[in-house]
């Protein structure tokens, strides 16, 4: 089987990290979050993935040259000269996608976080005989969102509601897709959407089914939603294969810590943080709701809570940041420096406090 990726612009919204990466590249959990699909992908036996990529393409395949050869998977990129929307890039890689094997395909949105129930999905699928299937998640605000209303009994969808006045249903598109080949043929390549123009076609003609993703869902394309979206991911860890979170009397809740990091004495940790490879957290350090991601220093009695701290940056002894901090890579917060909700650009040293949300340039 195959799988597009639709990885797309810029990641603004996740800066100033991806002033460093391609967003899919941004670590998520201690890996890049591009990872963890393309792994659920390969479990469920897909040998070729594609990404659709607006810039860029050389640094993201590059980097996943490695994950190529580990996971034994095929991976490149269909990269659009101009932005394509959701569906046109479907257009644009049809080659890649179509074999003549007739098999459905994956689409999935690069920044969605679950447990990516793909056997189920395929299985569901094949069952009910349609051209497509969406997964649908449930929302405690569906008025924010665009409503997919559909059979609770066989899955087909009726309709879509754009962000509806009236209650109409709580279910919302969760960004993950298994398209018949013969979908294809219903996309023109030039900018379009496929949950604008493509899904409620399908829908139209009956050929359109939903399935209720169970277990948690997050797009994490920026940084609430990611410091969310971890608490998500933790949780379902903690469900499904416990033995890879920290334990022990420093560790409070979800913490997931990399091998090669090292904790010093005296610290509280958790809930809800990831410690990426060869970071260092000096003693007495308190860390809750964030991520420390790879070659970065806590020093002793700093305390993070509801922030990222960027690649192979320094967090100051008796700092404190909180608020959606955000350092971008290689950034130095000094010696007892406050950052309430501060966004800092990479290879910044930061002397005096930040006392309100902002970005320092």
């Amino acid at each position: 089987m195959k799988a597009l990726i639709l990885v797309g612009g810029f990641g603004t919204r996740l800066r100033p990290l991806t002033l460093s990466v391609p967003k899919p590249l941004v670590d998520f959990a201690n890996k890049p979050m591009i990872l963890h699909q393309i792994e659920a992908l390969k479990e469920v036996g897909v040998t070729e993935v594609v990404l659709a990529i607006n810039y860029q393409p050389e640094v993201m395949l590059n980097f996943l040259k490695e994950f190529e050869t580990k996971l034994g998977i095929t991976i490149t990129c269909s990269q659009e000269t101009e932005p394509l929307g959701t569906a046109g890039p479907l257009a644009l890689a049809r080659d890649k996608l179509v074999d003549g094997s007739g098999e459905p395909f994956f689409v999935l949105n690069s920044d969605v976080i679950s447990e990516y129930p793909f056997a189920d999905l395929v299985k569901f699928h094949k069952t009910h005989g349609g051209e497509a299937t969406i997964m649908v998640t449930k929302v405690d605000e569906p008025s924010k969102y665009g409503v997919v209303v559909m059979d609770e009994e066989t899955g087909k969808v009726e309709k879509f509601v754009e962000k509806p006045k009236v209650f109409v249903g709580n279910k919302i598109n969760a960004g993950i897709y298994l398209l018949n080949p013969s979908v294809l043929d219903r996309i023109e390549l030039r900018p379009t959407s496929i949950e604008k123009e493509v899904f409620p076609k399908i829908a139209a003609d009956q050929k359109l089914y939903a399935m209720v993703l169970p277990g948690f869902w997050m797009d994490i394309g920026q940084p609430k939603d990611y410091i969310t979206g971890l608490r998500l991911y933790l949780n379902s860890i903690r469900k499904i294969s416990p033995s890879k979170l920290a334990s022990g009397h420093h560790i409070v809740g979800n913490v997931l810590v990399h091998e090669t990091a090292v904790i010093g004495e005296g610290c509280l940790i958790g809930p809800d943080v990831a410690i990426g490879p060869g970071c260092v957290v000096e003693s007495g350090v308190r860390l809750s709701r964030c991520t420390v991601m790879r070659g970065s220093r806590v020093k002793n009695h700093a305390c993070v809570s509801s922030s990222i701290i960027g690649w192979h940056s320094t967090v100051g002894q008796w700092a404190r940041v909180e608020n959606l901090t955000i350092l971008g890579e290689d950034v130095h917060v000094g010696d007892e420096v406050y950052s309430n909700g501060g966004v800092v650009l990479p290879h910044k040293e930061i002397k005096s406090s930040i006392l309100k949300p902002e970005i320092v340039m």
